[in-house]
């Protein structure tokens, strides 16, 4: 029993699963049966149709044939072909012969496949042809309004143009030709050609509308630089004549070699080369200012070296004066302060400077007697003689402030040395004030080590003659030993106040916590040897085990007594 019902499960599975393969091939069959209705049903002979509103000649005709040829092919051939196939997937679908129906399938899709890209050709060409024709006629209409704009500005600006009309007039009838071939080939039917044709015009005849606008004012420009070539030459001539030495600027080479390209610009200008000559004056100009900016140098640096070299040469005589007041005042300063030895060497230092500084100026003052130089040569030397000139000014005023500050430094210094020696005084007023029982070992050290720092620096300033770096760096040792003795002061005795305070502040819970009255023991014994802070440590541990917080409190006490 159990294995008729197996068999007949089996077979059941068997027959569901041919349905569902069935129904699947079957969908597919359909869908391309549709795309074959599809393709019938493109409109090829509506758009075939148009295509005979044109001239049925020549490119077109041609064009014609073969379309309407392949589309028959399609649906006389392949179509057919199809339906036949179609057939043949039905019926090895319904014998489960799915392999073989698949196969058909495939073939079905390929054959379509084809057809569609015959068929986007045949559109494609075809509306291109179309779209020419179109293109062309609407384009054509521009162009023809463009060539005549041309040629009505060419007749009647015709004197504007110059040498350059015969050019444009000749390529003006060459453009009127192309409209002739262009008609021609509509006429005959060619539209992809023509459309060639409109393309060509149109460059043609923009390219041929710049150089119109373009070229008078190229000839304005070409006719303007002769004129700028002669002035630049009458005033070299004239500078010469008066004395200007200007041969570094081999002014003929140049002038020659501006004339050559003037020349091979107006001839390109002839060809009407509207891109060449733009960029040759260009060119042509960059060069000319830079000719008129290097004759202007040369006069701007004449009346340079004329209003400063008589300026100059006093200038080196004071510095020359200078130079030797500031060693009249280091033989003084050295009575009564020591100088180091590059100090001392300063003012020969800059002496010697003075001297290079000194035969550069004459140097340059027989060049310019002589005549040989030009100015722009001569006046870069003065500058950079005076430059030099002002840094040695800027050197001798910083040693000379160097020198008078050591005065300023001295008096300062004793200033200072008051002013430590008043805090320190502070210092130890307030200790005697405060009766504290003694003071720490460390702390008597720290009061030798202030008096030593500022009796040095007392030394220092006593000596003949001063040395005010060390007495600057005796100073330093000074400030910094009694800054951190006044604060030592200051805190041990606060120390010291606050140690009593808390001891006192314990007696409360001495008789009654022995822990606490050990801690407080501890604390008077280091107290009495002078070791306030181990002190301090000790009663404050032993007061904060029985009441936490009580430091705190005393010290705002002790804050609210002093206020």
């Amino acid at each position: 029993m159990e294995l008729v019902i197996g068999a007949i499960l089996i077979i059941l599975i068997i027959f569901v699963s041919g349905y569902i393969i069935k129904k699947k091939f079957y969908k597919e069959i359909d869908r391309l049966e549709s795309w074959k209705i599809e393709i019938m049903n493109r409109p090829v002979i509506d758009e075939l149709g148009k295509v005979k509103q044109l001239n049925m000649t020549g490119e077109t005709e041609e064009m014609f044939e073969r379309w309407r040829k392949n589309w028959d092919d399609i649906v006389a051939v392949e179509l057919p072909d199809i339906e036949d196939h179609l057939f043949d997937s039905e019926e090895f679908t319904d014998k489960y012969r799915f392999k073989l129906a698949k196969e058909s399938n495939q073939k079905i899709e390929a054959i379509l496949t084809n057809i569609d890209a015959k068929i986007d050709k045949i559109l494609g060409e075809l509306n291109e042809l179309i779209g020419s024709e179109e293109s062309n006629r609407a384009e054509m209409e521009e162009l023809s309004a463009e060539h005549k704009k041309i040629k009505k500005t060419l007749l009647i600006q015709r004197h504007t143009y110059g040498t350059s009309i015969d050019a444009l007039e000749k390529k003006l009838d060459s453009l009127s030709e192309q409209f002739v071939v262009y008609n021609d080939l509509t006429a005959n039917g060619d539209y992809l050609k023509a459309r060639e044709v409109v393309i060509m015009l149109k460059d043609e005849i923009q390219t041929l509308t710049e150089k119109i606008e373009k070229i008078p004012d190229l000839i304005t420009e070409v006719n303007i630089i002769p004129s700028q070539l002669n002035e630049i030459e009458e005033g070299y001539k004239e500078m010469i004549d008066q004395g200007f030495i200007l041969d570094h600027l081999n002014m003929d080479k140049e002038l020659e070699e501006l004339r050559k390209s003037l020349e091979i610009n107006t001839d390109l200008l002839v060809k009407t080369e509207v891109k060449e000559v733009e960029s040759g004056i260009y060119e042509q100009k960059e060069k000319i200012d830079l000719l008129y900016e290097l004759l202007e140098k040369e006069v701007h640096e004449k009346h340079f070296i004329i209003k400063n070299r008589e300026e100059t040469k006093n200038q080196l005589e004071r510095i020359k004066e200078s130079n030797e007041q500031i060693k009249e005042e280091v033989n003084f300063v050295q009575q009564s302060y020591q100088l180091l030895d590059g100090e001392l060497n300063t003012p020969y230092s800059l002496e010697k400077q003075l001297t290079k500084l000194t035969k550069r100026f004459e140097v340059l003052e027989t060049k310019i007697t002589e005549d040989h130089s030009a100015f722009t040569i001569l006046g870069a030397d003065l500058r950079e003689i005076r430059e030099g000139i002002e840094k040695l000014n800027q050197d001798q005023h910083d040693f000379s402030l160097h020198l008078q500050n050591l005065r300023k430094d001295e008096l300062e210094a004793r200033d200072k040395l008051t002013e430590l020696r008043r805090k320190t005084n502070e210092a130890t007023r307030l200790i005697t004030k405060s009766n504290i029982p003694g003071l720490p070992d460390d702390y008597k050290q720290l009061m030798d080590d202030v008096n030593k720092y500022i009796q040095d620096v007392f030394k220092s300033l006593n000596e003949k003659p001063l040395n005010i770096k060390a007495i600057q760096d005796f100073l330093q040792n000074a400030i910094e030993a009694v800054d951190v003795f006044y604060n030592k002061s200051v805190e041990m005795i606060e120390t010291v106040v606050l140690v009593e305070k808390v001891i006192q502040y314990g007696n409360r819970y001495r008789a009654r916590n022995r822990n606490l009255a050990e801690g407080l023991q501890r604390a008077e014994e280091y107290f009495r040897s002078y070791d306030y802070y181990s002190a301090l440590e000790e009663a404050a541990s032993a007061i904060e085990g029985v009441e936490p917080g009580a430091l705190k409190q005393i010290e705002e006490m002790i804050t609210k007594e002093e206020i």
